[in-house]
């Protein structure tokens, strides 16, 4: 009995790790919710044939690979569909924009305040009135953008004066134009291929990632290439 115990055990541990590792990095860090979901399941349904020797271990294993099937048909369905990514994902959330607090998001969000200050501390920031931006990613992260003159290397410190940092909006990913930025942006598809044409790229298709911000800034990377990045000289006011 003993012997079969160890053994069951070390085959669903090897088992398990080698699901979590095909299943990707994001396994054990910054993960999105289905992700998660999936990863808590495998964690308690692993358990089960470790410890019940009565259950054949293949009742084990079968769901433990069902799992694993799911999680790459999201992962499929996320990488394809930005409907289906929404749905799975959520979309990141502005907690604070330059007007200061935005409540009606952190309470979308089911946070307090002190959640917000928390997770501030943990980056490094003290004060609301030193931050631009704060933004709550998909995955829970908290990205903050500080004000120019609070950002490192202050400019305040050295007294110059400089313009706040612009946020910067995904507008082409992976081939596709995200239809809500380039409104937001005030661009079109024509836009976007006039400004990336010198750059070599001939369509849509070709685009890995685009970005704007509202000073009119450009970046863009072709699949396996360098990045590039120049003024467009379109201004926006997001």
């Amino acid at each position: 009995m003993t012997y079969t115990l160890i053994l069951r055990s070390i085959i669903i541990y090897i088992l398990v790790l080698f699901l979590l590792r095909i299943m990707g990095k994001r396994q054990i860090g910054q993960m999105q919710p289905y992700e998660f979901v999936i990863t808590l399941i495998i964690a308690d349904l692993a358990t089960v044939p470790m410890a019940e020797t009565a259950l054949p271990l293949a009742h084990g294993i079968i769901p433990l690979f069902t799992l694993v099937c799911i999680h790459f048909i999201f992962t499929f369905l996320e990488q394809k569909s930005d409907w289906a990514r929404k749905v799975l994902n959520g979309k990141p959330v502005i907690l604070v924009d330059p007007d200061g607090i935005n409540y009606t998001n952190l309470k979308l969000c089911n946070m307090t305040f002190n959640d917000l200050q928390e997770g501030l501390r943990n980056q490094g920031y003290f004060n609301l009135e030193e931050l631009l931006y704060v933004i709550i990613q998909t995955n829970g992260m908290m990205s903050v953008l500080p004000r120019a003159q609070y950002a490192p290397l202050t400019a305040n410190a050295m007294k110059i004066t400089v313009d706040n940092s612009s946020l910067p909006i995904i507008v082409a990913s992976e081939g596709k134009i995200n239809l809500e930025n380039i409104k937001r942006a005030n661009i079109d598809e024509i836009f976007i291929i006039t400004q990336l044409k010198p750059y070599g790229f001939k369509s849509i298709k070709d685009i890995l990632l685009m970005t704007i911000n509202s000073d009119g800034k450009i970046y863009a990377q072709k699949y396996n290439s360098s990045f590039v990045s120049f003024d467009s000289g379109k201004k926006g006011d997001w």
